[in-house]
């Protein structure tokens, strides 16, 4: 007969330790959506954030805001608060973009794995509209476009997100 109770002890210190990531990815979950949300959603053009994919200091976030969409890159600042790095579509899908953008080997590639099982989760509509960001767009230290970003790079689109 197996005794359950020998197993306890290990199995409440393994929830014990677990936890406080799981609370953590959702609150930087939430602090993601806040930011993007705060800094692009329009009573006229609603801001939707989904998915939001982890690892480490950095995240990268779908949007979509009516018929268009795109991704951001997102860095933890040394605060523990978010900031938009640059906002793309499929530019920053794959591993050697994100390294491009400052993420090492390891934590590009989990990162752009990660980002194609969240997105393979979803409607391929929505994943279309991710695409329809042209280009890459850098932003600034407060998660603006710099003021010449959107003729120089014709985003004109991104102007409502």
């Amino acid at each position: 007969m197996l005794n359950l109770n020998r197993f306890m002890p290990a199995a409440a210190l393994i929830v014990a330790l677990l936890a406080p990531v799981a609370v953590h990815a959702a609150d930087d979950t939430q602090a993601i959506r806040h930011v993007m949300m705060k800094t692009w959603d329009k009573p006229d053009a609603r801001l939707k954030v989904e998915p939001i994919v982890l690892r480490g200091a950095h995240a990268v976030a779908g949007w979509t805001q009516g018929e268009r969409g795109g991704r951001a890159l997102m860095a933890r600042n040394g605060d523990g608060s978010w900031r938009v790095v640059l906002c793309a579509g499929d530019g920053i899908r794959h591993a050697p973009a994100l390294q491009d953008a400052g993420l090492s080997a390891a934590d590009a590639q989990a990162l752009a794995r990660d980002l194609a099982a969240a997105e393979a989760k979803l409607p391929a509509a929505q994943r279309a509209r991710f695409a329809t960001f042209d280009g890459i767009v850098r932003m600034d230290a407060h998660g603006q476009h710099p003021p010449a970003s959107d003729a120089a790079h014709g985003h004109a689109q991104h102007k409502a997100h």
